[in-house]
């Protein structure tokens, strides 16, 4: 098979092109190594194994330019998968305009492309935010979408709609993953695990949003691949599956494990709740279980554990 994969020098991204390297595959990896943070980051990421792989190749620069992408459908491919976006819910509540660009109209762009390739399997990774405020949990993939309560969750829900209307008018088998929480290593700077590992190291005081009860659905990054993975082999007409451990971690709780695998006590600074931010998220991947088989293996004390691990390395 051979895979666009979009983004493929970020955290989840790579990985990806990692595994999919591993069983096989040819892999064009689109990244445009943008700043919203360090690109020796992103380079890193690539290094650990796929840029001098022979089955590997990269075209650097951002795919809304039509040489980019045109560059990329030269040999057409088997999929795409389209990881590459903006993320984060807070960042994009100082840049709408930005994230409308990125995140909706690349996929549009690439979308297209697909059309006029004639390309069946397109991989879209969407996001739990899609899901907003909602106090019911677990979240399953038939709640109510029509309410984000952030750009960025709205662009990823205008993504989600982008692949059903181009798999009702010209049958492209288009797949949506939710993603809940990933972390592990490559994980990005401004993530709150990486973020409070490198303040906690630092002796600063972290900052907890809230009371700390707030949750999160924290789901390590191979078992995220491992599902991008099944969803891309499956291809069954429009379809969505949350992706995530069903297992939530309260804040304060996340603080406490993190700071005793640093083998250091955080110092916290508790802060009011911020615009965009949801009390809890939980994922109903029962879905996900019947129609991809998929099954998250890594408990989040072995994840936790091994992000540490990576994270000690790449700080040393």
């Amino acid at each position: 098979m051979r895979v666009i994969v979009t983004g493929g020098a970020g955290f989840i991204g790579s990985h990806l092109v990692e595994r999919l390297l591993e069983r096989g595959d040819e892999v064009v990896c689109v990244d445009d190594f943008n700043d919203f943070y360090d690109p020796r980051r992103k380079w890193a990421n690539l290094n650990h194994m796929a840029l001098a792989h022979p089955r590997f190749d990269l075209i650097e620069g951002d795919f809304a330019a039509p040489e980019v992408l045109g560059a990329a459908f030269v040999a057409p491919p088997t999929a795409v998968v389209h990881m590459a976006a903006r993320a984060g819910v807070r960042p994009s509540l100082a840049a709408p305009a930005l994230y409308y660009r990125v995140n909706c109209e690349n996929t549009a762009n690439l979308l297209e492309a697909c059309r006029e390739h004639g390309i069946a399997r397109f991989v879209f990774a969407s996001s739990s935010s899609v899901y907003g405020g909602n106090t019911k949990v677990p979240f399953a993939e038939s709640d109510p979408v029509d309410r984000p309560v952030s750009p960025y969750a709205a662009t990823k829900r205008a993504g989600e709609l982008l692949c059903a209307t181009y798999n009702h008018l010209y049958g492209i088998h288009t797949t949506c993953l939710r993603f809940f929480t990933v972390y592990g290593p490559r994980q990005r700077p401004e993530m709150a695990i990486h973020q409070f590992a490198r303040l906690i190291e630092a002796g600063e005081s972290l900052p907890m949003f809230g009371d700390g009860g707030s949750a999160r659905d924290y789901t390590y990054v191979d078992d995220i691949v491992e599902g991008v993975l099944r969803a891309l082999d499956r291809p069954a007409g429009f379809r969505i599956y949350n992706l995530g451990s069903s297992r939530p971690i309260p804040l304060a709780d996340l603080i406490t494990m993190l700071g005793e695998a640093l083998g250091v006590r955080p110092k916290v600074e508790q802060r009011s709740s911020q615009p965009g931010d949801v009390e809890a998220t939980s994922a109903d991947i029962t879905r996900a279980a019947e129609e991809l088989g998929y099954s998250p293996n890594v408990p989040f004390e072995e994840g936790l554990r091994r992000f540490v691990e990576w994270f000690e390395d790449a700080s040393g």
